[in-house]
């Protein structure tokens, strides 16, 4: 299944579709570890199937879902059956501001079972199997309707954990709506900002709340502490600006709003699970 494999970053080659790859994967084989910029989603469909994500294991039933976030190291051994492997390119999904909410949901691996929420247990089973059936039809407009069919899903699971995060606050419907509204200023300034000086006080002023209260709800709100998720964007715009050979990587990380290289090297590597460097000479080799 892995054709191009540099190191543990894999490139993956997209067959007769621009934009995505759909495996119906009956290899009894194991793949090492590795990464991709691609979201990869996984549902076994004959027997069980085992993935490790990081440091997590993951065992799949049949008709659960997975889903790995880009750029997550993760590996499979060798398991007999048949699973759903499916992958996207990223940069779809990335380049429209009005899915930024959406995708910032999608951070760490996501297990779509019974216990999470059922509902959407059956909506992630109906997505993956009407996304083979497409992805094996002919029709001009299949590769469309995949990337429609995926985002609703994605939204879906993103609306189940807004609302799970919101419940275990153990808050009203008034204040979920409060702290919604106050968190998306602040994301949306982050988003404005990355490249200055971001400090807790500043943030939490902007939600109105105390810093203490705010580390608290943001972490709990976004799955993430504010730090991370200024690392994360910072990270992101710092990708795009490596991808021009003309920038250079103290350029690149100065305009990210990295304060040091020590610091971009060790938060790039973190997050993308190589330095910048070598980030730069991956993304020559796929480019060539």
């Amino acid at each position: 299944m892995i054709k191009h494999l540099t190191g543990e970053y894999e490139t993956v080659e997209y067959d007769s579709r621009k934009y995505i790859m759909l495996y119906d994967n009956t290899d009894n084989e194991a793949y090492p570890v590795h990464w991709h910029n691609v979201i990869e989603i996984i549902m076994p469909v004959e027997n069980h199937y085992i993935v490790t994500v990081g440091d997590r294991e993951f065992e799949i039933p049949e008709f659960d879902t997975l889903i790995i976030p880009s750029g997550e190291l993760h590996s499979m051994p060798a398991v007999k059956g048949r699973r759903i492997i499916f992958q996207c390119d990223n940069s779809i999904l990335e380049e429209f501001p009005v899915l930024e909410q959406v995708m910032r949901g999608f951070s760490v691996p996501i297990i779509i079972n019974k216990d999470y929420d059922s509902q959407l247990h059956i909506l992630a089973k109906k997505t993956m199997l009407d996304l083979l059936s497409l992805y094996q039809s002919k029709s001009e407009l299949s590769e469309a309707k995949i990337y429609s069919m995926l985002l609703n899903l994605l939204i879906s699971v993103r609306e189940t954990q807004l609302v799970k995060n919101m419940k275990n606050l153990d808050i009203n419907d008034r204040k979920i709506n409060e702290y919604s509204e106050k968190f998306v200023k602040v994301l949306k300034y982050i988003d404005n900002n990355y490249m200055y000086d971001i400090t807790l006080d500043r943030l939490a002023d902007i939600a109105g709340y105390s810093k203490f209260h705010f580390s608290r709800i943001f972490r709990q709100y976004n799955s993430m502490s504010y730090t991370q998720y200024i690392n994360a964007r910072r990270t992101k715009a710092a990708e795009q600006l490596l991808s021009d050979p003309s920038i250079s990587i103290t350029e690149a990380a100065m305009r990210s709003g990295f304060k040091s290289i020590t610091t971009f090297n060790r938060i790039f590597r973190e997050i993308k699970h190589c330095t910048p460097s070598d980030f730069r000479k991956l993304i020559q080799i796929i480019d060539y």
